[in-house]
């Protein structure tokens, strides 16, 4: 199989591009850096092509599709370090996505596979747990409205696609909420402040197998990524202290919610389990432990949120 990855040194890029070279396909990974790694991915590797470059540039898209002829497109790429940059957000999110769409109907590709942010549906959902078939509305989230539009013009593309609303992705490599921020802010001895909020995590690894499967053809349209169980933001940041070992529990502030931010974001994700099949999710404390040990090694590169925040404050933002 060769296999296009957008932002293919990011989180969720990076997994899938491994686990695709582990299994003997070929893949193309292009990123431009703004917050993948380029130690995510092998330096040399018979099967990888990898191009410094970005999805907003339609003539380079176009030309590496028509070379390198992909049979799935992986689109990971997105654009979310700050809530007030809109030009950018739309420009990757929304035209960069549009662009990977029109190169896959021109040289007929077999499965496009995309990730949408769970803000689709608003800071205020309708109801929890959230199904499929609660409304899109994504006007009350800069950042969702920029990550609808590809979704919507897959669904008007006519081809074969997949999309995955997730839950928090998280683990090593994570760049953007509050493991990486209460990682950073711990490290340093600084205190940290926790919101009364509820999120679904998930590990970038599990979510990886996934796509691989729908790589292979499983599923189509829609879908949820989620445990379906959500768990409160101090219970993350206790498992980070406890991966840490640290000998003193630095006690956080709680504050409320601020009015961008959502009480709880949970899923249902019934329809992934029964086209899927066997999904399994890491534990939170080994989640958090693997991406501990990654932030030891490599250290935080990011700690960005989508979420208009007082400094360092660990929203509870989705990570596609």
């Amino acid at each position: 199989m060769k296999v296009f990855v957008s932002g293919g040194c990011g989180q969720v890029g990076s997994h899938v591009a491994e686990m695709h070279l582990e299994r003997g396909d070929q893949v193309l990974a292009i990123d431009n850096f703004e917050t993948g790694r380029r130690l995510h991915l092998p330096e040399a590797h018979d099967n990888l092509t990898f191009v410094e470059g970005s999805i907003v540039d339609r003539p380079l898209v176009d030309r590496l599709f028509e070379e390198f002829r992909p049979d799935v497109v992986v689109h990971t790429a997105v654009s979310y370090k700050d809530p007030d940059d809109w030009y950018n957000d739309c420009l990757v999110n929304a035209a960069g996505g549009a662009a990977l769409i029109r190169a896959s109907m021109n040289n007929k590709i077999g499965r496009f596979i995309y990730f949408q942010t769970a803000l689709c549906y608003g800071t205020k959902p309708l109801e929890q747990p959230i199904t499929l078939d609660h409304p899109i509305l994504p006007g009350d989230s800069s950042y969702s409205i920029s990550k609808t539009p590809t979704e919507q013009y897959l669904g008007l593309s006519g081809l074969d696609w997949v999309s995955f609303r997730l839950a928090n992705v998280v683990g090593p490599r994570n760049v953007s909420g509050p493991l990486p921020i209460f990682y950073e802010r711990l490290k340093a001895g600084k205190k940290c402040f926790v919101t009364e909020s509820r999120r679904d995590f998930v590990l970038a690894k599990d979510l990886a197998k996934t796509v691989l499967k729908a790589a292979d053809g499983v599923g189509s349209g829609a879908y949820h990524f989620s445990s379906g169980t959500d768990i409160a933001i101090i219970e993350l940041y206790d498992a980070v202290v406890k991966a840490l070992q640290l000998n003193d529990y630095p006690e956080p502030e709680v504050k409320s919610l601020a009015d961008d931010d959502v009480a709880s974001i949970l899923l249902d994700p019934s329809r992934t389990y029964k086209d899927f099949g066997g999904v399994s999710f890491t534990p939170l404390a080994e989640t958090v432990r693997l991406a501990v040990e990654y932030f030891d090694k490599y250290g935080v590169h990011g700690g960005y949120t989508h979420l208009k925040m007082e400094d360092s404050k660990p929203s509870g933002d989705t990570s596609a």
